[in-house]
């Protein structure tokens, strides 16, 4: 009866990838993490975002049994990883910061030494990897002759060695250069195509934005909030720059429009023309209507800005200002 009702559960989250509930960690008398919960799903980019010592890294190395929870339970594929630990992590790939790689060996040869810890990973598998990460030019060389870009796509193919269901992928882009970073997100969305998971942790806000299905956001050790990144960042309420004469006259116009939350003075007028400017809260689509309430009011408009809502305006209203470097 017990085997039945296990084999119901994993049958009915067959499309959880990774299922975290409730997670705590204490070091010592400190609780790092406290009680954070999450899931991804099958085939999606999920986004892990946070400053550096929010709690992310031990998160990760919690997922893949390097350090065991002080409480909750982590899933992978319907399997627990601490009590099904080989059945768990055979669904795993995951670089926790750096690949490790041998430089004085080539790419190939890097891949067939983590091949023969793999049971059932041999040549033909190699040859996939290679070919799915697009370094069959270079995959002979040694890797001590490739850009930080290459090797992290050297690491990526020694985490796929084992075809598995879940990547866990530890701050991808530190050190890339903005083509670098452009094509590793390129990547990682033509991964995701592939039915692959992908679990993405990082401290950058915009590459999250980019990148990413759902995100969670964690802050000292807590999710404060997880979402789908077009839901959580609503575009219905941007930010809109008005430059105007009479300012006055403008910010009372502003001020008594339904669709206008909240507008202020600027702390500083337009660098080039020196117009006062005055910064709303508001849904984008009143612009045309505001700006013909402003132009009969005597209103003159020197220039419209808008500037849409991101992760970093969001994560901000969720931590009162915790700045994410």
């Amino acid at each position: 009866m017990a085997q039945a009702v296990e084999q119901h559960r994993k049958g009915r989250d067959a499309d959880i990838v990774l299922a975290v509930d409730n997670v705590k960690k204490m070091i010592g008398k400190r609780l790092i993490i406290k009680g954070i919960s999450f899931d991804v799903r099958a085939g999606e980019i999920f986004g892990f975002l946070g400053p550096n010592g929010s709690g992310k890294t031990t998160t990760i190395r919690m997922l893949v049994d390097l350090i065991k929870p002080t409480e909750g339970s982590i899933r992978i594929c319907g399997y627990d990883v601490q009590r099904e630990h080989n059945e768990a992590l055979q669904y795993v790939g995951c670089i926790v910061e750096n690949p490790e790689l041998y430089s004085y060996l080539s790419g190939w040869e890097n891949l067939e030494h983590f091949a023969r810890m793999l049971p059932g990973v041999g040549e033909k598998r190699i040859r996939e990897v290679v070919d799915i990460v697009g370094m069959d030019a270079r995959i002979h060389d040694k890797v001590k002759t490739y850009s930080l870009g290459m090797r992290q796509r050297l690491g990526i193919a020694q985490a796929l060695l084992n075809d598995p269901k879940l990547l866990i992928l530890d701050e991808p882009t530190n050190g890339l250069d903005p083509q670098g970073i452009k094509e590793l997100r390129e990547f990682i969305r033509q991964l995701a195509e592939t039915g692959l998971s992908l679990f993405i942790s990082s401290h950058l806000l915009s590459e999250i934005q980019q990148m990413c299905d759902r995100v969670a956001i964690i802050s000292h050790g807590e999710v404060i909030t997880v979402g789908e990144v077009s839901s959580l960042v609503d575009e219905s309420v941007s930010t809109v720059v008005w430059s105007a004469l009479p300012a006055e006259t403008a910010l009372k116009v502003l001020q008594s429009h339904p669709e206008v939350q909240s507008v202020s003075f600027a702390d500083e007028a337009g660098t080039e023309t020196g117009v006062p400017r005055l910064i709303a809260l508001q849904n984008p689509e009143a612009i045309p209507e505001l700006s013909r309430q402003l132009m009969e009011a005597g209103v003159a408009l020197h220039g419209i800005e808008i500037k849409l809502p991101t992760l970093e305006d969001l994560f901000l209203k969720l931590t009162e200002g915790e700045r994410i470097g």
